[in-house]
């Protein structure tokens, strides 16, 4: 008996704040591959290895993510924060998880917008081009298999790529009426809007965990309805004041203060991941806003691909390009206004994400319960495999007919495009391999290319 005990493992200790510090300063650089792979990392590193929260635990935290907008693995990870070192820990592990994203973003913005057109550069973009939309295709795939179950679900994301594609509707109208259709068929068919499962089945055998499955709620995690008022009022005070100060600073139709209010709009919107929220971020920057042009958006996910953090941080791409772009701070602080721009388009889309975790994260710590709204969020997820698949057709035909469909077809961006598909789907290869290999592809192409037309 004696022996059983001395090999149990035992709980581990509070981690300290410089250690917790540390380790979310870690995830921010790792965080590769998309929300199931950050998600795939911090259950290794926080229920497997570390044991600082258990298994159910962190399950029950992350269907609460999954059910908001935005980014759900940097919000899971402010979530796990905020319950081991409440608000610093929330501000600290949300915030480190996006900020590496954010600088390493800025520098290979310039580096895109200062020197895009040097041979090098344009040579790995034209091979990276294609490669997205096979990321973009097989992101579509990889919703649509776990989501499309039924025959109503397929109408569902037929009728929002028919929405989108032919009647040009706003993406929010979208999201809204399937969003509807979800709720009412939760009622006249609930077999048929049951919500799937999280990202995986649950383990155990791990250990005792810091935070275990029956370890009482901490005290500031407690629901109560003069917290939830104060975080309420706190964040929409810091919103309030940076948008107003915009405002004051650059006039209500200045490029920054427009930024701000749009990717306000965007982060409410990001259902479904980033993918999902794109065609509304190209409907504003490039079409009404003309802040960058659809090549260049393209050119922005392929580098959102391959760097750590959310794949939403490609916002920042579009604020540091629309602020280069517009010259906010005159023709000689280009880098400076694409830098401030990039700061501002971060804000305002992450703002509101750690205003969910607070705000709604005692409610579900205090319950313990599982959520009940997964109808509507069936019917949108459903509704977002429509919408990728649209954001593919999208970038297939400015990939493959960059002059339009009466310009030459690029046999070679179609070939890369065929090669990064195969990769993905037969292969199983990762995104870095897939991009990086592609890239290598268009650079050897456009490098032939030259040498064959300095040699005619």
């Amino acid at each position: 008996m004696s022996t059983d005990n001395a090999e149990a493992p035992s709980q581990p200790p509070m981690p300290t704040r410089a250690e917790a510090f540390g380790f979310w300063l870690k995830l921010g650089f790792i965080s590769f591959g998309g929300p199931a792979g950050q998600i795939a990392v911090m259950h290794e590193e926080l229920v497997e290895r570390r044991r600082w929260i258990s298994e159910n635990r962190f399950l029950h935290a992350l269907n609460y993510c999954m059910v908001l907008p935005g980014p759900e693995a940097q919000q899971l990870a402010t979530y796990i924060g905020w319950l081991m070192h409440r608000s610093w820990g929330g501000l600290v592990a949300g915030g480190l998880f996006v900020l590496p994203s954010l600088f390493i973003l800025i520098a290979l913005s310039w580096v895109y917008m200062a020197y895009g057109h040097v041979p090098v550069i344009a040579g790995l973009f034209y091979g990276i081009k294609p490669a997205v939309t096979a990321l973009v295709v097989h992101a579509a795939w990889r919703v649509g298999s776990r989501a499309l179950k039924n025959a109503w679900l397929w109408a569902i994301a037929a009728g929002a790529f028919v929405a989108i594609f032919a009647l040009a509707l706003p993406f929010p109208l979208i999201v809204l009426i399937a969003g509807v259709i979800g709720y009412v068929g939760g009622r006249v068919a609930p077999d048929k809007f049951k919500a799937g499962g999280g990202h995986g089945a649950a383990k155990q055998g791990f250990g005792p965990a810091l935070i275990d499955d029956h370890t009482p709620t901490p005290p500031h995690a407690l629901f109560t309805w003069a917290r939830f008022r104060a975080v309420l009022v706190v964040f929409v005070a810091l919103w309030a004041a940076a948008l107003g100060a915009l405002t004051a600073l650059y006039g209500w139709s200045g490029v920054l203060t427009q930024m701000g209010w749009f990717f306000t709009k965007a982060a409410l919107l990001t259902f479904g991941g980033a993918y999902a929220v794109l065609p509304y971020v190209y409907q504003g920057a490039v079409d009404h806003y003309q802040w960058l042009s659809a090549t260049q958006m393209i050119d922005g996910l392929a580098l959102g691909e391959t760097t750590p953090g959310p794949l939403i941080m490609v916002v920042a791409f579009v604020g540091f390009v629309g602020g280069w772009t517009k010259a906010i701070f005159g023709p000689d602080a280009l880098f400076l206004a694409g830098a401030v721009a990039a700061g501002v388009v971060t804000l305002f889309t992450f703002l509101p994400s750690f205003l969910f975790i607070f705000l709604g994260g005692p409610f579900i710590e205090s319950t313990h319960g599982n959520l009940k709204f997964t109808a509507p969020l069936t019917g949108i997820t459903a509704a977002v495999v429509g919408v990728i698949v649209n954001l593919a057709v999208f970038f297939a035909y400015h990939v493959l007919w960059p002059q339009g469909l009466g310009g030459h077809f690029e046999w070679m961006s179609a070939l890369i495009g065929l090669g990064a598909a195969a990769a993905l789907f037969r292969f199983k290869l990762g995104v870095i391999s897939v991009v990086a290999g592609a890239g290598l592809a268009g650079l050897l192409f456009q490098m032939g290319h030259s040498l064959l037309s300095a040699a005619g």
